[in-house]
């Protein structure tokens, strides 16, 4: 049931698969694994990956972590699992080979949500361990061994339904060490920094096949001060320039929410800060970290006031038009929209979701950039 012959790998500044170039344009849907968990709504999973697919969406993340006692918790405690949680993620990652779709796949969340960071804070608090604050997940050992066994089961398991380890399933594209790490504890990106060298290394101890990256939004930390003119006006304790330096980390990734980050100001000013956040982060990765980018999470909220289908359609045209000019000068792979969802999955509405099928127009900007980018690694692959 694997999809293709070859793992995804960098050369330079490319992706590439099969020894040719890799572009792609790709989506959000973090919720997979949740729904999947419910027999009954598999056909969820399977619906989007099929539109997906049909709209020429090849890469899909989304999460393989579900920390604590919550509904279809994968990790119910430190290194107990849900079989059932764990069979659907094999489920997603079985549909995403059958639609040709790649999966990046992040390891724990930052934030409570599904548990994440404060979860296994609580845990080592829970067993008796001092600790201080959630930012202690970066440093303390117990925490850190937590977060290790979990690397490893997830890298190691065999899919019930392909019979296939993640580990060696090249419908697999990368594993992403963290969504959107912060820490308040030390804004300096040096904590942050430290545990993601550990880390890195313990995933490529274990799999050194599939591509590696942070989850790192591209918060610019202490080590280059005149990148910080880019940042939102504000840091988060992560270094976007040192944590990608690390050598075991492949690619590095951006995530961007003017409306969120930038809420005081107007369309336009948004998308100014929009083009310079990626045309900084893409030249760093081009000339000094020497790696290929991907745009992993960027959207626009329903939520946000004079919120129109229209408005959102040309605010995806504007990324992608972007994302489409750096491939073509060389350096980034694609973008990853936030987020799709199937009809029927209003629990899951957080402002950003896309229903493909229920929005012809937002299809129609997908599709277009889908093919632009896949005549565009045509024209570039040529010798």
């Amino acid at each position: 049931m694997s999809l293709a012959s070859g793992f995804v790998q960098t050369r330079g500044t490319h992706f590439v698969l099969d020894n040719s170039l890799f572009l792609f344009n790709g989506f959000n849907a973090y919720w997979m694994m949740q729904v999947a968990a419910q027999p009954s709504e598999r056909y969820k999973v399977s619906n989007v990956f099929h539109e997906a697919a049909a709209s020429g969406l090849t890469v899909c993340r989304t999460w393989a972590f579900s920390d604590g006692g919550k509904q279809f918790a994968l990790q119910i405690s430190p290194g107990v699992y849900d079989e059932n949680a764990f069979q659907a993620l094999d489920f997603v990652v079985s549909e995403a080979a059958k639609n040709k779709v790649r999966l990046i796949l992040s390891l724990v969340n930052n934030y409570q949500d599904f548990g994440g960071r404060p979860q296994y804070v609580d845990w080592a608090r829970n067993a008796g361990v001092r600790t201080s604050s959630d930012d202690d997940f970066y440093t303390n050992a117990v925490v850190k061994q937590y977060y290790k066994n979990h690397v490893q089961k997830v890298l190691t398991r065999i899919n019930t339904i392909t019979r296939v380890a993640y580990k060696d399933d090249p419908t697999i594209m990368a594993w992403e060490l963290i969504n959107e790490p912060r820490c308040q504890a030390d804004y300096s990106g040096n904590t942050v920094n430290a545990w993601v060298q550990e880390m890195a290394s313990y995933v490529k101890s274990i799999d050194n096949k599939h591509l590696l990256e942070v989850g790192m939004e591209g918060f610019y930390g202490d080590s280059i001060s005149d990148r910080k003119q880019y940042n939102p006006g504000y840091q988060v304790g992560t270094d976007f320039i040192r944590s990608n330096l690390i050598k075991e980390i492949d690619f590095t990734t951006i995530h961007a929410y003017p409306d969120a980050w930038l809420s005081g100001q107007d369309d336009d000013a948004q998308m100014a800060f929009m083009r310079r956040w990626m045309t900084s982060h893409w030249t760093d990765s081009r000339t000094l970290l020497k790696k290929p980018m991907i745009f992993t999470e960027f959207g626009k909220s329903s939520k946000d006031p004079g919120f129109s289908i229209a408005s959102r359609d040309s605010f995806l045209n504007a990324i992608y038009s972007n994302i489409y000019s750096l491939a073509r000068s060389g350096g980034i792979g694609g973008g990853l929209v936030w987020q799709l969802v199937a009809e029927g999955m209003e629990s899951y509405s957080d402002g950003y979701e896309i229903d493909l099928s229920q929005t012809p127009s937002t299809s129609f900007v997908v599709s277009q950039q889908s093919r632009q980018m896949t005549a565009l690694e045509h024209k570039m692959s040529r010798p």
